[in-house]
């Protein structure tokens, strides 16, 4: 006797072309204005397409599939699960988010070709966030191989940066971004070479990371997550303090300037070693060069009792966890549980191997 699986499917104010529907007929069983009679199916398999096609279809519907006929082709599974992803029944969005993790990692290429495409925020959202759970334990350990072989240099600390991305963008290739830094340190690079003094070299790359590329603080979103993943600052060239300087410090580093980090409570800048003594400069405020005093009365005034190792080079570790931190500190206003959840396990991971 055939076996068949039952589930229900609505998409209001959608037509599908009728030669296509005529197809889908033939291999399913269709009755209007049906409740649901049995659990969803482990496997949704339609065999066309919904998208771009345009059907009257208002009333809920009961569709019963032959599971015996072949409709597992993982391109149809995939184009069908994403049709339904807006569907209001919620038992209806559990069995299509249980079934894109039964699929794995084998279905991100195409969910991502989707998200790319699609013009709908909801549906970008919604894809956005299978992708990550279908991904994001793979990510874990991605990033616990990079911090456990040490965040010692500055390649280590934006091996690691660049991977910590992939939880905002799960399907980022990382090779790229490291691909972009390369390239913008080219452009400035022979300059640099051909100046003799420090200053001018410092002055020279700053002039080009906030005038020419216009790098810059994000005062409108300054907690918008996007302002603390580093490929998301190289591309809209606004973010957070500790971004900008992890920008400088990265062309810096393929040039060879002595640029570094400073933890500052509340405000992370950048310091540039000269033969006579550092300087401290302020990414936020286009790489202008301020005095020890300008920043100990800034922390006054933000309540923090100013101590010599706020001004103090931060090593590789300590930008990692404060980039950590902000991030958590971003989703926590758009009050995100799931993602503070999986940043604080990363922060134990990256402390644990510090």
């Amino acid at each position: 006797m055939q076996k068949y699986k039952t589930f229900i499917f609505h998409r209001p104010n959608n037509r599908i072309n009728n030669g296509i529907r005529k197809s889908f007929l033939k291999n399913c069983k269709v009755s209007d204005n049906l409740r649901q009679t049995g659990t969803l199916p482990h496997i949704i398999r339609l065999f066309f397409v919904f998208s771009g096609l345009a059907w009257n279809f208002k009333k809920r519907i009961t569709v019963t599939f032959n599971m015996k006929n072949d409709y597992s082709r993982p391109r149809g599974e995939i184009e069908s699960l994403i049709y339904l992803l807006d569907d209001p029944d919620p038992d209806v969005q559990q069995g299509v988010r249980k079934r894109f993790r039964e699929l794995g990692e084998s279905a991100v290429p195409m969910l991502d070709q989707y998200r790319t495409q699609s013009v709908r925020d909801s549906e970008i959202d919604a894809i956005g966030e299978i992708i990550y759970s279908i991904t994001s334990e793979s990510i874990f350990d991605e990033y616990a191989d990079v911090v456990e072989r040490g965040i010692d240099n500055r390649m280590d600390l934006e091996n690691a940066l660049l991977v910590l991305c992939r939880f905002g963008n799960p399907t980022l290739r990382t090779q790229e971004y490291r691909l972009k830094l390369d390239e913008l340190s080219r452009g400035i690079s022979s300059k640099i070479s051909y100046t003799p003094s420090m200053s001018e070299k410092m002055q020279l790359l700053l002039q080009y990371i906030f005038r020419e590329l216009r790098f810059r603080g994000d005062s409108a979103n300054y907690h918008h997550p996007d302002n603390a993943y580093l490929d998301r600052v190289i591309d809209r060239r606004k973010g957070l303090p500790i971004m900008l300087s992890v920008v400088v410090m990265s062309l810096a580093h393929r040039i060879g300037l002595p640029f570094y980090g400073v933890n500052m409570p509340i405000h992370f800048m950048l310091m540039y070693e000269t033969p006579s003594h550092p300087l401290l400069i302020d990414p936020f405020d286009g790489g202008a060069v301020v005095t020890y005093n300008q920043c100990y009365y800034f922390l006054k005034k933000n309540g923090v009792d100013p101590r010599p190792e706020h001004l103090a080079k931060a090593s590789e570790l300590d930008v990692l966890v404060r980039c950590i931190r902000n991030l958590m500190n971003s989703y926590a206003r758009q009050k995100d549980e799931k993602r503070i959840q999986d940043l604080r396990r990363l922060l134990q991971i990256t402390e644990m191997n510090g």
